[in-house]
């Protein structure tokens, strides 16, 4: 899979944008092209039509509006995420129903953004999805852990949690607690002296011991298990 964030990368990233509302989808797509690391690959206008090009194009990201006709972006995402593993599904969308939110991360998306994003922070979530990280909102990633540490399941303590779940190493679990601050892999790197890669290791090796897919459900265990408290949403 491409990495964004390689400059020295000779394919860009390839983008799929699925979205009824033409002029919106049009106008991200002239901005993604614009940028050298990014491309799209093609475009549809409602969710069967975006699985027949995800099976076609084989993208690295399927950026997905969440209401569509003939099919939602969720009912289109979860064939996608089940028949197309090695595609990355990231929702864009005006809603911020924290249900809906909690849906399509339990279901296993690789990010979910809202559209009051500004370009360049877009392009930056892009390039996160990327780097196999799973980029959210910023002011949907405090509301989010905080509902699934309440309503995902029982709090426990750390003692608790330890017996019961697979054993993390010491720097995986250091990893975890700054992935469930909401932080980057760079940022996670630069605050433990380690590389990039060094990071992405930790978190991977994490999320298989746990049976786990994205970062932000590996963040909701850490939250839910007492080993770290959601960042604030004020």
């Amino acid at each position: 899979m491409t990495n964004a964030a390689d400059p020295t990368t000779a394919r860009p990233t390839r983008v799929l944008l699925v979205d009824d509302t033409a002029l919106f989808r049009r106008a991200i797509a002239t901005l993604v092209d614009a940028q050298p690391d990014l491309e799209v690959v093609g475009q549809a206008d409602n969710g069967l039509e975006g699985v027949e090009q995800a099976r076609r194009l084989q993208p690295d990201l399927v950026v997905m509006d969440m209401e569509m006709p003939v099919m939602t972006g969720i009912e289109a995402a979860k064939v996608i995420l089940e028949q197309l593993p090695g595609i990355k599904v990231i929702m864009l969308t005006v809603c911020d129903d924290d249900e809906r939110l909690l849906g399509a991360i339990r279901m296993g998306v690789h990010g979910y953004l809202l559209k009051d994003l500004h370009p360049e922070e877009l392009f930056a979530m892009l390039r996160s999805a990327a780097r196999d990280e799973t980029p959210v909102s910023p002011q949907l990633v405090g509301r989010l852990l905080a509902e699934l540490r309440g309503g995902g399941a029982r709090h426990t303590s750390p003692a608790t949690a330890q017996a019961a779940e697979p054993q993390l190493s010491q720097r995986e679990m250091d990893t975890l607690k700054l992935v469930a601050r909401g932080m980057s892999n760079r940022e996670i790197g630069r605050a433990r002296s380690i590389t990039e890669g060094t990071v992405k290791n930790h978190v991977h090796n994490a999320l298989h011991k746990l049976g786990l897919d994205t970062r932000i459900q590996a963040a909701a265990y850490m939250v839910r298990s007492g080993y770290a408290e959601p960042p604030r949403t004020d």
